[in-house]
């Protein structure tokens, strides 16, 4: 049963939010519709290379210490590039970084999937975002004879990842505030927070929100014990195999609006993003890169104290997953704390990274509009290449379960509910509260 307006309207909106578009580009899927088809249908987009560097059928096999892992998720045509739609010339659009290109197509499409016109919109737009560090820079640096004279300056402009929003800004004359944000991995969830946050003091009337990560050509990671990446070029979180993620290129970015004025003005709401909350794991941890259990337990506390939600209410959990044998049983942990006594196994557990592999910058937004789709389609999706569960994870005393199969999400006559999580490396944590959109009249 969806949320109908009338219970909504019984709590105070003010600090809701509506996601009103959305857009993306990620392994496998140019767009939502087709990154919905491939979670759905449980599609492994992590393409395998062979000796030749060319793409192959087979997963790598077994790596040795400190050798690379040819294993990557690739963005279709994220090389390529419309420059006349933008105003570029060709020699512009060639110096831009790629991750800049995907990044500002969908940062278009996402404002097109919402319907507003930046132009015509009396509202101040605003844009919270962030992208990854790539080698593109080197790349022109090493082909100047390409660039007609070029300058340093003019090759940092089109490749910085200080620019990333503000060029945006530029091209699609959006005159809210534009913000870059690095906090690694978690980067694009802090961004959807900062908007959100944005958004509530009333800085902008509609913010973009969201990150990219495009390598192009891909970088492969180097296999170490212990380490991040998996030598076979599989995620298998929560798995007992599990070994680590795999790299991947992929940028998202969604429309948020307050949701008051969206339901006021008319505007598709995919879901009510109800909280966020954003902190660091400090010093209490056994390294800068490790994760800490306190800190993500607190900050998925304060998101669902932000929210205003039972924790006994969210009924799906998108986990940050990478299936690294430290990273996993810490965040289920963690997980666990937060969100304290109920019924055993009664909220699912997933992580897009076993569909897409670790998008870094867009991995925050990968798993929430993973999530936004699958409550608009009121169905779970399956989290890949997970077996048997890691005997360092207490599934049979916590509430979480790992879902392996397309389900419907059936939560009876309570609105469905979702919680979103995202750690970067050195200890900044987010975590976002998602909600089933309200059920409205029917338009004239």
């Amino acid at each position: 049963m969806s949320a109908s307006l009338d219970v909504m309207e019984e709590e105070d909106r003010s600090a809701h939010l509506a996601v009103v578009g959305l857009a993306c580009r990620l392994p496998g899927a140019a767009n939502a519709a087709e990154f919905w088809s491939n979670l759905a249908g449980g599609v492994e987009s992590i393409t395998f290379f062979g000796p030749d560097g060319q793409p192959c059928a087979e997963p790598p096999t077994e790596r040795a210490m400190g050798e690379e892992v040819p294993a990557f998720g690739l963005v279709t045509d994220a090389d390529r590039f419309d420059a006349q739609a933008f105003g570029m010339s060709p020699q512009e659009a060639l110096m831009l970084d790629p991750q800049h290109r995907v990044f500002l197509e969908c940062a278009r499409e996402a404002l097109e999937d919402a319907g507003y016109d930046p132009a015509r919109y009396r509202g101040a737009i605003g844009i919270y975002a962030g992208g990854s560090e790539t080698d593109y820079l080197s790349a022109l640096r090493a082909r100047r004879d390409l660039l007609a004279g070029a300058s340093d300056w003019q090759l940092r402009l089109a490749t910085g990842v200080d620019f990333l929003t503000s060029r945006v800004a530029y091209k699609l004359g959006l005159r809210g505030p534009a913000v870059t944000v690095q906090t690694a991995c978690s980067t694009s969830l802090v961004a959807i927070h900062l908007a959100a946050q944005a958004l509530l003091a009333g800085d902008c009337d509609i913010a973009l929100a969201g990150g990219a990560s495009v390598h192009v050509p891909p970088r492969f990671g180097h296999y170490s014990e212990g380490g991040p990446l998996s030598p076979d070029g599989r995620c298998r979180a929560f798995d007992a195999r599990a070994q680590g993620t795999v790299g991947s290129n992929g940028a998202g970015i969604v429309v948020l609006k307050r949701l008051a004025d969206a339901l006021e003005d008319g505007d598709t709401i995919r879901a009510v993003l109800r909280g966020t909350a954003v902190n660091n794991d400090a010093a209490g941890k056994i390294g800068f890169t490790a994760p800490s259990v306190e800190g993500q337990s607190r900050v998925i506390e304060t998101a669902l104290h932000a929210a205003g939600v039972d924790p006994a209410s969210i009924s799906y959990l998108e986990a940050h997953g990478t299936g690294t044998r430290l990273g996993d049983p810490i965040e289920v942990a963690a997980l666990t704390k937060a969100f304290g006594a109920r019924e055993p196994r009664s909220c699912w557990l997933g992580s897009v990274k076993t569909n897409i592999g670790h998008t870094d910058a867009a991995a925050g937004v990968a798993g929430f509009i993973k999530t936004v789709l699958a409550l608009e389609h009121r169905k779970l999706p399956p989290s890949l290449n997970f077996e048997r569960p890691n005997p360092e994870l207490d599934f049979e005393h916590g509430p979480f379960r790992v879902n392996t199969e397309l389900r419907d999400w059936d939560t009876g006559s309570h609105p469905r509910r979702a919680g979103v999580s995202s750690l970067g490396i050195g200890g900044t944590n987010a975590h976002a509260v998602l909600e089933e959109a309200p059920t409205l009249p029917a338009s004239e």
